[in-house]
């Protein structure tokens, strides 16, 4: 921390900004980060951030494929310290590789191997409340980051825990996805504004590409100037042997080490009295923002406080009966209540439990996303916001908030793997009808979770004007009860439904899980009637025993990803695992965080059913009922049916059939010519 200090004292004596650098630690290739940490210093580095590779997109993808872990980091950082790198540095990077690694250890190592300290994008100052201290005692630095958008009790705040600098994003947007060449005309007033508040040294990152633009941001006030997606290029562009020497020229250009120093004006600081002591968060959660351990919001800065507006929406949007009435007055478009429809042959091909589906394929659009994409744009519409996003993996969520978007005649984008899109083309094909801009996303496994990536990517970028209707009971506060609240009137009209049919509450109650979003809001209800059970199905894949599943409750374990604490597929270096599913819509290694409670707290149980399984659960219903389901609610069906063979006759369950299959039959009609026709022995 004192080596950081000192570096922004000596220039400050110098009258110029500190240069801060970049590189992702095993970019292009493991050898080429120790010569390239020694490049920068030798081309004036002043500071050099060392990014450690998470599951994202760009230079991560390349680092991981290089098999680049924490501990791989440290030990690069060693190196380059005993080959004379004397520069500062900053582990930079996700929280959830430290969480994987053991925050004491990750602390303690970082350390020893010669580290200054970290820069976490998706760990805010509420949710690193241990971390810092741990962090102080071992005195390195937390460095917390304030955005265009960050609000002004917020600037106090973080100014107040600032122990080093402040890192300032000076637009808004993800790494990498700043436009080099374009600055933020409105930088002065950031800086003055933060100034407001503190004296600690402010660099400001985000499109600095030339000494021209070093010299703008530091005439804007800053005490350091952070440059990333430039040296990024530069590496990227350069010939593999002479990438070092590339990255110390372009720094020296930036620097301009060895020449002539031009002192710079100072702007005159209105400079308030730093506090003694950290100030408490002006953050104050409106609605649970946890279930147990899981939940939280492992945001970047610039999404904060649009969090924050956004519960506050959501708080006086579920107190207002007015708007309840408003949600209700849909229900005819929706096709609410929804039927809780007697399964006749389903139940008497099982011989035990009387079998009941609710029909969520008969809303409109085909699945229970309607519920939550009705709610949610009558949320954006309250904020005023002009243009919607979403993520889709089977494309119902897609169609549903496309739908919406008609509807209320609202732009609408919506991010989809690029494997989901072939698989699911009719459906993208009626978003496009619908209106809508599908994105194919073409990066890590080209499914669910890399859309979640893309939107918010999107998001970030695009605050002021956009919400993003998010899918499922993912995603950082307060998007899990958002979704949640709008999809419980499911296990809401199952209660009274049955109550009407059988005099009583059902016995077990089974439901799919993906993100989770169909069984939350089917469970919600009766969470406190102990008496009932509660069933998730996650996708068994091609089974347990290998990666070929997306059984995040059965096999993952907690972490955390998209922003929120929960249970989560992934290597013991907290490397995001990818996944299979004959079913897109449970194509994803997260789940809602209030699923990772139920599991832990014993209300619910979660078993996983293969593809095969899944395919046996979608003929059944289809040739006993006539029903033709998704073949996500289809998981739910097989293990419905399986559990009812084992119940007394006078047991009520019920299957939450969470969607239509007419998406899946073209997929269908693929596999079954292959292996599947003899396997099934279905022929068509």
């Amino acid at each position: 921390m004192d080596a950081l200090k000192a570096v922004f004292e000596a220039k400050k004596v110098e009258g110029i900004p500190a240069l801060v650098t970049f590189v992702t630690a095993g970019y292009p290739r493991t050898r080429d980060t120790v010569p390239i940490l020694l490049a920068m210093q030798a081309g004036g580095a002043d500071i050099i951030e060392l990014g450690v590779p998470f599951s994202d997109p760009k230079t991560n993808t390349v680092a991981l494929k290089n098999d680049i872990e924490y501990a791989t980091v440290l030990g690069m950082l060693r190196e380059a310290r005993s080959q004379g790198l004397k520069a500062p540095v900053l582990l930079m990077g996700y929280y959830n590789p430290m969480l994987a690694y053991g925050e004491d250890k990750a602390i303690q190592d970082a350390r020893e191997a010669g580290a200054n300290g970290f820069i976490m994008v998706d760990l805010p100052p509420e949710e690193a409340l241990n971390f810092r201290d741990k962090c102080t005692k071992a005195d390195l630095s937390y460095v917390p980051l304030i955005a265009p958008s960050t609000s002004l009790h917020r600037i106090q705040f973080l100014s107040s825990i600032a122990d080093s600098f402040i890192y300032v994003v000076s637009k808004m947007g993800t790494t990498g996805s700043s436009i080099l060449g374009t600055m933020n005309a409105a930088l002065p007033d950031i800086i003055a504004r933060i100034r407001e508040y503190t004296a600690v040294p402010l660099a400001v990152g985000f499109g600095v590409a030339t000494r021209a633009h070093f010299d703008v941001v530091a005439n804007a006030g800053a005490d350091g100037v952070v440059v990333g997606s430039r040296l990024v290029s530069i590496i990227k562009e350069a010939p593999l042997d002479s990438i070092p020497q590339n990255v110390e020229n372009y720094c020296l250009q930036i620097s301009l080490k060895g020449q002539p120093t031009r002192i710079r004006s100072l702007p005159t600081s209105n400079t308030s009295t730093p506090s003694n002591g950290a100030l408490k968060s002006p953050t104050v959660a409106l609605l649970p923002a946890r279930f147990g351990q899981f939940g939280g919001q492992y945001v970047p800065e610039a999404l904060f406080d649009c969090l924050v507006e956004l519960e506050e929406a959501h708080n006086s949007a579920i107190n207002d009966p007015k708007f309840w009435e408003e949600f209700q007055g849909y229900y005819g478009y929706m096709n609410r209540p929804s039927k809780l429809y007697f399964a006749e042959s389903l139940t008497k091909h099982a011989g035990g439990a009387q079998i009941w589906l609710k029909r969520e394929d008969l809303n409109h659009t085909g699945s229970h996303k309607i519920n939550n994409a009705i709610g949610q744009i009558l949320l954006a519409r309250r904020l005023g916001k002009t243009r919607i996003i979403a993520e889709t993996g089977a494309g119902q969520h897609g169609v549903a908030t496309a739908t919406v978007c008609a509807r209320f005649d609202m732009e609408c984008v919506v991010y989809m793997g690029a494997e989901d899109v072939r698989r699911q083309a009719l459906n993208v094909f009626r978003m496009n009808m619908l209106g809508a801009k599908v994105i194919p996303v073409e990066s890590g496994s080209r499914t669910l979770k890399d859309a979640v990536n893309e939107a918010m990517r999107d998001w970030v970028t695009n605050l002021s004007t956009t919400h993003y209707l998010v899918g499922s009971c993912i995603g950082p506060h307060p998007f899990p009860t958002i979704v949640r609240d709008f999809q419980k009137v499911i296990g809401q009209e199952i209660k009274s439904q049955l109550k009407e049919a059988k005099g009583k509450l059902p016995d077990v109650i089974v439901a799919c899980v993906g993100g989770g979003s169909n069984a939350i809001g089917t469970f919600y209800d009766f969470i406190p009637d102990k008496n009932v059970k509660l069933v998730g199905v996650e996708a068994g894949g091609e089974g347990l025993d290998g990666d070929r599943h997306s059984a995040t409750l059965s096999k993952g374990q907690p972490g955390v990803l998209h922003g929120v604490r929960t249970y989560i597929l992934q290597s013991k270096a907290g490397q995001i695992i990818e996944t299979h599913s004959v079913s897109a819509g449970l194509d994803y290694p997260g789940v809602g965080p209030e699923h990772s409670w139920l599991k832990d707290s014993g209300r619910a149980e979660y078993v996983a059913a293969t593809d095969e399984e899944a395919l046996r659960g979608f003929r059944l219903c289809t040739q006993l009922e006539g029903i033709i389901p998704a073949l996500e609610s289809s998981h739910a069906v097989w293990e419905g049916v399986r559990r009812a063979k084992t119940l007394p006759k006078d047991t009520d369950l019920v299957i939450c059939l969470s969607g239509r299959g007419d998406k899946d039959v073209e997929q269908i009609s693929e596999l079954l010519p292959g292996k599947w026709a003899d396997k099934l022995d279905w022929h068509i």
